[in-house]
């Protein structure tokens, strides 16, 4: 099984959205890989977080890649206003709509990478039919809709699963939810190389903090013995 480079994607969700452009700044400097942009329509999910105008505003302020993470059902209108906001990657869910194939065929013929997140109740079988049509699978560790909430145990098992399901394939695993230094390099073990962090770099938004974080969650997930 092919071993994947480690990516840090801190979540903006927890940034301080009074300076939210500083936030950007300060993490592309701290060393994020991947900007990770959770889009919430208080409807698939229970909160509102913002849409693509907003996005747009940022996204001149960094050329690291944007990993857009739509929460929202319907997503299939909207694929191609995030896509001209600056998307590199669109991930829609397996359990909002009828027809992800389809969505996913909107993301691609827009020229973004394709990703699809399952939720934790969602089995994989959900996505086995798919797996050439991705570029990306995100396990969620938690139920969407909140930052700051802990990692659900069993969800560990379900990247295991992933990885082995991906085998030699070229997308990437990626976790969002309760990830922390703590548990990276157990998630990396289990196939993750994706690690989407919110509270665990953005907490208490200081800025002189962030190098640091991002840091320890990269040396725990270098550690992996896969």
């Amino acid at each position: 099984m092919a071993s994947r480079p480690i990516r840090i994607a801190p979540s903006i969700l927890s940034a301080d959205f009074a300076r939210l452009g500083a936030e950007v700044e300060a993490l592309d400097q701290a060393g994020a890989d991947y900007f990770h942009i959770d889009i919430m329509d208080g409807h698939f999910v229970p909160n509102i977080s913002f849409g693509p105008m907003v996005m747009q505003s940022i996204r001149k302020l960094t050329a690291k890649p944007f990993d857009v993470h739509l929460m929202i059902a319907p997503a299939d209108p909207y694929i191609a206003a995030f896509a001209k906001a600056g998307a590199d990657s669109i991930t829609v869910h397996a359990e909002a709509g009828p027809h992800l194939q389809r969505s996913l065929q909107t993301i691609r013929a827009e020229g973004k990478r394709t990703g699809v997140a399952i939720n934790p109740a969602t089995p994989l079988a959900a996505v086995e039919n798919i797996l050439d049509d991705i570029d990306l699978l995100l396990v969620m560790s938690i139920n969407p809709g909140f930052g700051g909430q802990a990692f659900i145990p069993h969800a560990m098992d379900k990247i295991r699963q992933a990885s082995l399901l991906i085998g030699n394939r070229p997308i990437e695993l990626e976790v969002d939810g309760g990830v922390s230094a703590e548990n990276a390099r157990e998630l990396a073990d289990a196939g993750i190389n994706v690690f989407v962090a919110g509270t665990a770099i953005l907490g208490g938004n200081d800025a002189a903090t962030y190098a640091g974080r991002i840091k320890a969650i990269r040396d725990a997930a270098m550690l992996r013995t896969a």
